[in-house]
This record gives structure tokens, sequence and C-alpha cells, in this order.
């Protein structure tokens, strides 16, 4: 199964070329050029992890974050901007981010990224999984 990825910023040529430059190394790209067409996004498909950045037009990136985690607390969103402050980054962080990248970045940093964002929702999901059966056994005498 490919990693789904949503990449997040009101930059449409950004986006439309990240997106093509992720496709090739076999991700599945979706794509909103702004908070509220992400959590449109979200509430229609689950994705594993959310590129967003963080200064757009309406929703900031930090408000559409925080709307992302009551949503979908277990996808990873990885802040991305070029126009990054030390108290965004850490409000970000403390809203849930995994991480934080500043434009430009290159594609191995942010592939980077994504792999260890994606493992890590997998094991947040791996380790559910396992206290619900180890719970069902309990429940049945198991």
């Amino acid at each position: 199964m490919k990693v789904r990825v949503l990449l997040v910023d009101d930059e449409e040529k950004f986006v439309e070329t990240l997106a093509m430059r992720l496709e090739a190394r076999d991700y599945a790209v979706f794509t909103a050029f702004n908070g509220d067409q992400a959590l449109n996004h979200l509430k229609a498909k689950d994705v594993d992890v959310v590129i967003l950045d963080v200064l757009m037009p309406g929703l900031t990136g930090i408000d559409t974050l925080r709307e992302m985690k009551k949503l979908r607390p277990l996808t990873e969103v990885i802040m991305l901007t070029g126009h990054a402050t030390v108290e965004t980054a850490i409000e970000g962080m403390k809203l849930g981010a995994f991480d934080y990248l500043m434009k430009p970045t290159e594609i191995e940093d942010l592939v980077d990224k994504i792999s260890k964002a994606y493992k890590r929702k997998a094991d947040h999901e791996g380790r559910i999984r396992q206290a619900t059966i180890d719970k069902i056994a309990k429940t049945r005498g198991f």
C-alpha cells in the first residue's frame, strides 16, 4: 500500500511540482490549496501524512493543524514554511505536529520526514490494534 500524503499550500505551482516529485517516489498524493479544503479532504478520506504550509489565507496552518488533530489524531503533520519563526514552530509542535521544515527544502529531507512520520503513525495504529486484541482476549478469558 502506498503512503497517502496530503499537500496543503496556497502556492499552486509549488504544490503541483511537489506532488509530481512525490508521486515519482511512489506516494499517493492528494492536494489542497487552503485549510478548509484540507479539512474537507480529511473528513472524506484518511491520509497518513500531511505536509502543511504555515502561512495561508483564511485558516492559518496552525489553525488547520488544530482542527486536523481533532478530526484525525493519528495523522502525522509536517509543518512547512518559508516564513518560520521559533514561536510558530514551538506552537505547531505543542499542537501535535510531527516536525517542521523550512522552504525551500530538499526533496530527500522531506521524503525522510514523511517516512519517519508514517512509521510513527503505523506504530501508533499497531499498538491500538494490539490493545484491542488483548482487551477482547481478556474479556473472553484467553
